[in-house]
Order: structure tokens, then C-alpha cells, then sequence
């Protein structure tokens, strides 16, 4: 059932609101802009497609326009950065962080500024773009980054959020969006902090949780609703924050659980999956199936034909529960 403290949008299971996660930074970087003179925009040739727009027809004078130079967006970011800015450096995640990974490592993160690297039109959601402009990767190379926070929100709300949060962090940040309208999950209500997990759905006595990162966490959802009609109980936690990590929420779902399924629409190595087998290795050695990329790259199609090809929809999360509770049981 839906978590009580949850606050998950009433029409959610019906005719769900829908949004892209980067349309939720479009709104929440000009409301960070208004609470806050510091706060810039630079892109790199995407204005639109980033959602900057809004933010460089409200405030022109901080908005910057770098150009398909996307090396010199993460190096023009930090020095503003070290000026006393708060930069929002925007393009798509295949390009930043993925062309210019060197300047963000060198640039933002040794020297430890409070620059927000946003990556747009992130995982297999970028559907037709295709293999080269699909970043699944994208998660793993910025959460090797020391000081670098790294937050994937599951819907524009929480996105709206996210942006005001890393306005306010004071040290790098990686925000991650996808491209299509989702379902909207959360509600103004929901809670959302910084490197805190939020449980969205718990069934009694969970045989298994889910643990879901972004856009996919509503098949997490969809995949919960129908395994309780067939009296297999989960958990479902969204893992907004993939680092710095909730290790203690981690730790004890897994442990209360017995059985855990990570979803993330990004390689399974290196992804929300290898952060969460680093925490239970440590704390809660526990049987595991990981939903992602498998070592394979993108290609074009639909969202919802990629999510199918690479074993993210709902049939497949089901198998994922159930192969996970069977592990736990014969152990």
C-alpha cells in the first residue's frame, strides 16, 4: 500500500499528471534565482531543451550562452563559481557531464565549488536520439567524483526541489533529467532532503524492496500495486539521492526485507545498483537482482519499447521480485 507519510499524488494508479523531470528545473532554478541574486545560467546551444529559457528571458543578465563548447561551460562555471556565484551549468547529460568529465573533475570538483552540473535528456527516456545522445553512464562518472553530490528526482516535483536544495548546498551537485513526461508521483507535501531515501510504498511484512532512482520509480510502483494483488508484499523506496547515499534507510529495509531489486534506467555497473551493493556489502549482505543497462549500450525507440528491450517495465520488475524472494529463500 502507499506509504502514509508518502504524500503520493492522489490520481496517481488513474490518470496521472505528467511532466519532464527537466521541465521541474526550469521552474525551480527561476524561483532559486529569485531567492537568490548569486544564482546563474549557462548552457551550451540547448536553451529550450534544457528548460534554461525561462530562466534567461527572467533574468538575462545572468544567463549565459557558452555555445556548443561544452568543455569551456564546466571551466566558465567554476570561475564564476570561485567569484561568488552559484552557477547552473545545463546540457545534455550524453555532453555534460560526459564531454567535458576532465574540466568538471579538474575545474569543479578538486577545488571543491558550488557549481550545479545539469544533465538533461539522461537514459533511454531520450528514446529516438538514439545510442550516442543516451547517457547511461552518466551516474557512475559523477558519483566517483569526491565532493560531488550526485540526485536523480522521480518526477518534476521533486525536481522543483532538487534545484532549490543544490542552490543551497554550497559544493558541487549533479542533477540529473529525462526528457519525456512521466507520471507525476509526488505532491508538494511529499518530503524531500538531501541524502535522505523516501519509502513510497510498503507492504505488510515486505518479502522484497525495490529500491528506484528517477523516472522508473513509477513502474517501481505500478510493479508493487500488482505483486500485493498476488500477495507478494514489497517495499519501495526512492532513491533521489544516489550520493550521498541513505545508508542507514538502506541498510535497514534490506535487513527487514531479506531481498532487494535496484531499477534505475542507467548501466547497472557503477549506477544506483553498485551504490547500493557497496552499502549492504558492508552493513547487510543481502540477495540481490539489479534492473539497468546491462553492459549494453542505447538505441533508438520509444521509451516505452526501450524500457521492454532492456528489462525495465513492470513484467520484468515482477520477475526481478520474485528471482530475488527465491534467492533469499534458499539460502
Amino acid at each position: 500500500m502507499i506509504h502514509p507519510d508518502a504524500h503520493i499524488a492522489p490520481n496517481l494508479f488513474d490518470k496521472p499528471d505528467k511532466a519532464a523531470t527537466r521541465a521541474g528545473f526550469g521552474s525551480g532554478v527561476v524561483e532559486a534565482g529569485k531567492a537568490d541574486q548569486r544564482v546563474v545560467v549557462l548552457t551550451a546551444d540547448l536553451t529550450e531543451s534544457t528548460c534554461a529559457d525561462a530562466f534567461a528571458k527572467t533574468f538575462p543578465e545572468r544567463f549565459v550562452q557558452v555555445g556548443v563548447a561544452e568543455q569551456n561551460l564546466a571551466t566558465v562555471a567554476a570561475g564564476m563559481a570561485h567569484a561568488g556565484k552559484i552557477p547552473f551549468a545545463t546540457s545534455y547529460a550524453a555532453f555534460n557531464p560526459g564531454r567535458n568529465w576532465e574540466q568538471i573533475r579538474t575545474t569543479i570538483g578538486i577545488n571543491n565549488v558550488p557549481v550545479v552540473i545539469c544533465g538533461m535528456h539522461a537514459g533511454l527516456m531520450t528514446g529516438p536520439d538514439g545510442a550516442t545522445h543516451q547517457a547511461l553512464e552518466d551516474i557512475a562518472l559523477m558519483r566517483a567524483i569526491p565532493h560531488m553530490t550526485v540526485i536523480s528526482p522521480c518526477d518534476a516535483i521533486e525536481a522543483h526541489k532538487a534545484t532549490l536544495a543544490a542552490a543551497k548546498l554550497g559544493s558541487p551537485v549533479y542533477l540529473r533529467f529525462g526528457r519525456d513526461n512521466m507520471p507525476t508521483m509526488t505532491t508538494s507535501e511529499t518530503p524531500f532532503s538531501v541524502g535522505k531515501a523516501n519509502v513510497l510504498w510498503c507492504g505488510e511484512q515486505s518479502q522484497a524492496v525495490i529500491f528506484s532512482t528517477g523516472a522508473i520509480t513509477y513502474h517501481a510502483l505500478l510493479a508493487a500495486r500488482e505483486l500485493e494483488n498476488e500477495g507478494i508484499a514489497v517495499t519501495v523506496a526512492n532513491i533521489h539521492t544516489i550520493k550521498p547515499l541513505d545508508e542507514a534507510t538502506v541498510s535497514r529495509l534490506a535487513e527487514e526485507a531479506g531481498a532487494v531489486v535496484t531499477l534505475e534506467d542507467h548501466q547497472v555497473i557503477g549506477g544506483l545498483g553498485g551504490a547500493i551493493a557497496e552499502c549492504l556489502a558492508r552493513t547487510t549482505p543481502t540477495p540481490m537482482e539489479f534492473l539497468g543497462a546491462q553492459n549494453r549500450f542505447g538505441q533508438s525507440g520509444t521509451p516505452t519499447e526501450l524500457y521492454e528491450e532492456y528489462g525495465l517495465d513492470v513484467e520484468h520488475i515482477k520477475a526481478a521480485v520474485k528471482r530475488a524472494i527465491a534467492r533469499k529463500s534458499n539460502r
